[in-house]
């Protein structure tokens, strides 16, 4: 699994002109699924996720956390981040989980995000064309791969 966590004072989703999600102060998350991806690996990420302090203090220091500035999160789905570019200029997206595979997981991590945020967790739609719009703070992007836990 990996995850794109960057850092906003806004962010939507809109898809065929409809706003699906939208938040001010939290977090944007795009999720990539892999095929060999299980509940394990989601329950890591969505505590990592929760609990990543990269918000300013008083001092200006990033030390605190999604909790401690009231913040949200509008969680993507996106394949792509599990593009293989190695070979040619077209990437392949073999690695990435089919829908029956994702669609558990991808809803598994909306409900464990929410329950650990106590909290609405807003999303985009699986597998839709999807629009998004975001002022990153910071900016402030973090890359998280479950397999490479760094």
């Amino acid at each position: 699994m990996r995850a794109i966590i960057q850092r906003v004072t806004a962010a939507s989703c809109v898809v065929d002109g409809q706003t699906t999600g939208s938040i001010d102060t939290g977090f944007l998350v795009l999720l990539g699924i892999e095929d060999s991806d299980t509940s394990e690996e989601l329950d890591w990420l969505s505590q990592k996720i929760v609990n990543m302090r990269i918000f300013g203090d008083e001092n200006g220091l990033m030390n605190k956390s999604l909790s401690d500035v009231d913040g949200n999160i509008l969680l993507i789905s996106q394949f792509t981040l599990f593009a293989a570019t190695k070979k040619g200029n077209r990437p392949g997206f073999t690695r990435a989980a089919r829908p029956d595979k994702a669609i558990p997981l991808y809803e598994e991590m909306i409900a464990k995000l929410s329950a650990l945020l106590q909290k609405e967790i807003k999303t985009g739609i699986f597998g839709a064309d999807m629009k998004i719009s975001l002022v990153n703070d910071g900016p402030v992007t973090i890359m998280m791969d479950t397999k490479n836990k760094e």
